[in-house]
Formats: structure tokens, sequence, C-alpha cells
């Protein structure tokens, strides 16, 4: 079975890495829809290298790792990465219009962020993920959340967002055509959410908040520069080389469709980005609704989060004292629990009966009603490309292929 990669961004070019690794499609055609420096021969050095992760034959094969890219063809646009053979499209940038029909690509993995809306019309404006069904392909994985523009309107049925490992049994081979992977923050969360849902029940939890502190992106600037016409966050536009910038997520709304319980919970997520190429942080603050007699301590969540790492192989939870650059690379790992930081505090939350809508209080009763809690900081890192979540990404789409008849 061939693989589709549209894009050879940050995502797209470890998207390739990881399938070149895995070596599970016989060949893979990526879609660059330009030209790129000279020819074939650029591509591959861009292939091959990488600022982050190093040279691809040391990723592949350690210290011994020497070139891993052979037999160039530019009339073909064609390469063998480790045995795999490698085709790049350099003419069509709407996806309706890239050749995967005639290429027998049935999957493909858009990586470019740019069609995001699963709603959108493939023959307007520069096109949109449908486009690649036009153009032959039967399923689209998106490495990006769903954002549909227009107000009032409803996730189509053909459309999923999973997270393997979470939700991916959801996956419907005979409905669903359009396959979001979330992004790498709402798949870190899923796995720090998810054990505290099965021990306590969303009853328990009376609200939670995080923040992300996260690696640098493509969208932000290495230099300052003037914003384009209408734009409302300046910040944007700042030097990520120089400055911590405050800027959002769509965590939450994502999260709540890999996890349905957590349209029950009060939540609010935000994100801060920092000066670094990779390697992420989320702070989780939960609350949870306490027993007097059995009050929540950190052991307990030291033993739910190690209990579910046993059966999970996505939650690694570790004891030791890590920084972001310890879990760069790190495979599979959705998150990395950083156990040493757990910490919790029990308290009465007062609660003022008579602000509540509807309710009278009898005349010799309290108003005020006493209700214990604890609240809960947690700690998760995460690789938020390669190691995170491209591999993730990469065996969901594996998942999908051995799927497709």
């Amino acid at each position: 079975m061939k693989l589709g990669i549209n894009g050879l961004g940050r995502i797209g070019k470890l998207s390739l890495w990881n399938h070149v690794s895995k070596q599970f499609f016989s060949e893979i055609i990526v879609n660059l829809g330009r030209n790129v420096g000279g020819g074939l021969e650029d591509i591959a050095a861009a292939v091959e290298r990488d600022s982050t992760y190093g040279r691809l034959g040391m990723f592949l094969h350690g210290n011994k790792g020497g070139r891993v890219i052979e037999n160039l063809n530019e009339e073909k646009g064609s390469m063998t990465i480790n045995g795999v053979p490698v085709t790049f499209l350099r003419t069509a940038r709407n996806p309706k219009d890239i050749n995967w029909q005639n290429n027998q690509v049935r999957l493909v993995v858009d990586t470019t962020g740019a069609f995001k809306d699963p709603t959108a019309d493939p023959d307007e404006g520069r096109g949109s993920v449908r486009g690649h069904l036009l153009a032959g392909a039967e399923k689209v994985m998106v490495s990006a959340p769903f954002k549909i523009q227009a107000k009032g309107l409803d996730m189509p049925e053909d459309a999923v967002t999973m997270v393997m490992g979470i939700n991916d049994d959801d996956y419907d081979p005979a409905r669903h055509n359009i396959i979001s992977a979330a992004s790498c923050t709402t798949t870190c969360l899923s796995y720090m959410i998810k054990p505290l849902l099965d021990h306590f029940g969303a009853g328990r939890i009376l609200s939670a908040s995080m923040v992300t502190v996260h690696a640098a992106t493509g969208s932000q600037e290495v230099l300052d520069r003037l914003p384009a016409a209408g734009a409302s966050d300046l910040r944007k536009n700042r030097s990520i080389l120089n400055n911590i910038i405050l800027t959002t997520t769509g965590a939450a709304n994502a999260l709540a469709l890999v996890i349905p319980e957590m349209k029950s919970i009060g939540f609010i997520a935000e994100s801060v980005r920092i000066p670094t190429s990779t390697g992420s942080l989320i702070v989780l603050v939960i609350n949870l609704q306490d027993e007097l007699d059995n009050p929540i301590k950190r052991n307990l969540l030291h033993s739910i989060y190690e209990e579910y790492s046993q059966t999970s192989p996505y939650l690694v939870f570790s004891k030791e004292q890590n920084v972001s650059s310890d879990i760069i690379g790190m495979p599979r790992a959705a998150v990395v629990i950083e156990s040493t930081e757990i910490h919790t505090r029990t308290a009465t939350i007062k609660v003022n009966l008579q602000n509540l809508k509807n309710f009278r209080c009898e005349a010799d009763a309290s108003p005020i009603l006493d209700v214990p809690f604890t609240q809960a900081a947690i700690y998760g890192w995460y690789d938020n490309e390669l190691g995170s979540y491209t591999n993730m990404l990469g065996e969901l789409t594996i998942k999908v292929a051995e799927r497709m008849v």
C-alpha cells in the first residue's frame, strides 16, 4: 500500500522519517506543490538533515548510520530512502489537483496545516481537505485539529478526531473518511486527563485548567516584522528568538472531541511560546471533590499514573528530574509525567447557597455549605514534533491503513 504526504514542513518531514523507519508502506508519494532549490539533490539534503534531530541515518541506525538516501532520479522525482521508494510531486498546491489517483495513493496525510475545515468547498479559493478525496484518495489524515470557519455548521458525519490509544476505537472505516489526529498539545493533555477520569469519574472533577509552555513553531517570526492589515494579535509578529510570547491554544475544544466527558467539566486552556525548537510542557491544575475522612494525596496520583503507564505504551511515568531536552525524540511517549512535581492541597470551598438560582434555604439552616476538595498540580512533558506527536500520528495512520479493504 502506498502513502501520500501533502507538505514537507516540520510534521511532513518528520512523518516521512517515521514511515521510512517503520517500512509499513511499500512506497511514499510526497506532494511539495512547488520546485525546491536546484532540484532533487536539494530536496534530499533537506530530508536528510535536521537542526533538531540530526541526520536521518543516525536517527535510523545510530552512530553507524551513514547516508540512507540513494537512487536519485531527477526526471521521475524519485529516490530511495532507507529502502523505501519515495516520489516527490512538484506541481499542484490545491488538494483537488494533486495526482493521487494516477499514483495509486488511497491514503493521504495532510501536514500543511492549511486545510483544517472539513466543511469547506474544495472548488473554492485555494481548496480544502476534501479536495484530496476528489483527487482519488479514499481517506485523509489531518495533522491538526479541525477548525470549522462558518458559524453554525456541525461536524460532518464522515469526519472524526482521534488520539491513538485514547479514542481510536471510535474509528468507523465505513463512515469516516477525514480523520484529524488532533494536536501535539491535545495528545499530551488527553493522556494526563484520561487516567484521572478513569479513576475518579467526571462527576468528581469540579474544574480544570492547563497552560502549555510550548516550543516555537513555523508560524512564528524569527525577527520582528509589521503585522498584516487587520491583525489583532501583534505578539505573533514578534521575534521568537528573543521573547516569551503569550498566545492561544485550541486544546480545550479538541479535548472534548476526543474525551466527550470533558464537556461537563469547566476547563480552560492557555499557551505560552518560548524560544526552544522542541520539547514542551503542560502544567495541569485540577480540582477534585474530596472526602473529609480520606483526602486525596500525591501518593494516590502517583499510583494512578504509574498503573496506567504499565498498560499504555504512550504514558511514561518518570521518577527522574527532567528538563525539556531530556524528552526530545523519546519514541511513542505522548506524555512523560514528572512524578517528582505532582503536588496536592486539600481544603474546603465555602458555597453560599443563597446565590444559587431557585434555591430556598430554611430559616434555621445555614446558607453556607463547606465542600471538601483537593487541588492537584501535575506536570507533563512532550516532544511536540517527532517523539510524541509524529510517532502517534504515524501509528494512527497505520491503524487506518490496516482497516482499508
